[in-house]
């Protein structure tokens, strides 16, 4: 059983159920997750929000100096 990387609560993931590319969330605090990995279960934060250095597509931004 995996638990929530945001507020440590079981997430209620049956491995032979999911495949990547699903999105499951936290029951406690709503967190959403994108299952990246199935062995081992590997999970990236859906958010919809970009790092510092990303833009729209994912690509890091080139600093000037």
């Amino acid at each position: 059983m995996a638990n929530c990387p945001e507020c440590e609560n079981e997430l209620d993931i049956e491995l032979d159920e999911v495949e990547e590319g699903d999105v499951v969330a936290c029951e406690e605090c709503g967190t959403e997750f994108e299952i990246v990995g199935v062995e081992p279960l590997e999970l990236a934060r859906v958010d919809g929000e970009l790092d510092e250095d990303e833009d729209l597509y994912g690509e890091e931004e080139e600093e000037e100096e």
